[in-house]
């Protein structure tokens, strides 16, 4: 059941918009046609090229982008000097970049604000959960919602899918006539399960669209449905094969999901609290 409590991010951006945004932003700031003189280098940085620092801080940022966390100082000479020659290059191409005027171009810039908008909105969303953990309380309510709303009945289940009624209604004909449901659905589903004589595996029926499920719900073991079933899909020929009973995870077992989900409802409480108080008008 551990999918009723869907894993979520607490952050806006993930990890390959974080790497990327150290070559984007930088493009992002116009370099000068001519590299000024640096007389007195900047004391934390660790490179300066044509003129322009890599800050230790950026040094230090993209190790442990790229590391999963390592600082600096637990990698070798080799891989740090690695390390910084990737940034040097990045920034001599984004250098590049800013003289070709690149940085002009509408769908680059356009990338560029988007980054920069993760960037600041995943620090905001950081700053602004740091002190709100759930306490145990709040986790038991969530948890006990959860376990309330959640199907408590596995299916198990087969289905014929076809293009037309008509074709339905006379397959239907055929499974009164004693046709073998497995072997119907070989040959007439136009359903990726065919090949396993449509046969879905067990699930919950939530997980289907409306319509199907109704109909699923309506059925007894060793039942078919006597009606073509219409959804997006196609026109269904459902027989439910068997039922059990689902059983809750354990609250420990779920525990970080539980927080997780917590949590995006305090950030996303949050976001429609400075929708409230913000001008905001749409163009679409």
């Amino acid at each position: 059941m551990q999918h009723f409590f869907p894993s979520v991010r607490t952050r806006f951006c993930a990890a390959a918009v974080i790497a990327l945004s150290l070559s984007s932003l930088a493009a992002c700031a116009k370099k000068p046609e001519t590299a000024p003189s640096a007389a007195t280098p900047p004391q934390n940085a660790v490179a300066i090229v044509n003129g322009t620092p890599i800050s230790r801080d950026a040094f230090e940022f993209y190790v442990k982008t790229l590391t999963s966390g390592h600082e600096p100082s637990q990698l070798t000479p080799e891989q740090r000097g690695q390390f910084l020659d990737e940034l040097i290059g990045m920034e001599l191409m984004a250098q590049q970049a800013a003289k070709d005027h690149l940085d002009k171009d509408p769908m680059t810039a356009a990338e560029i604000g988007v980054d920069q908008m993760h960037i600041l909105a995943d620090a905001e969303s950081q700053s602004y959960l740091k002190d709100k953990e759930p306490t145990d309380q709040e986790m038991q309510a969530e948890y006990a919602s959860a376990v309330a709303k959640m199907d408590k009945v596995e299916y198990h289940a087969r289905h014929i899918l076809v293009a037309h009624k008509d074709l339905a209604l006379a397959l239907i004909k055929r499974l009164h006539a004693g046709a073998h449901f497995a072997q119907l659905a070989r040959t007439e589903s136009i359903d990726a399960s065919k090949s396993n004589g449509g046969d879905l595996g067990w699930f919950e029926a939530s997980r289907m669209v409306p319509a199907f499920a109704d109909a699923l719900r309506a059925l007894k073991p060793g039942q078919y449905t006597q009606e073509p079933v219409h959804t997006q899909f196609g026109w269904h020929i459902i027989e439910l094969l068997g039922t059990r009973p689902v059983t809750p995870p354990p609250f420990d077992e779920v525990k970080q999901q539980v927080a997780n989900s917590l949590l995006q409802k305090k950030l996303q409480a949050y976001v429609d609290q400075l929708k409230k108080g913000a001008t905001i008008q749409k163009n679409l």
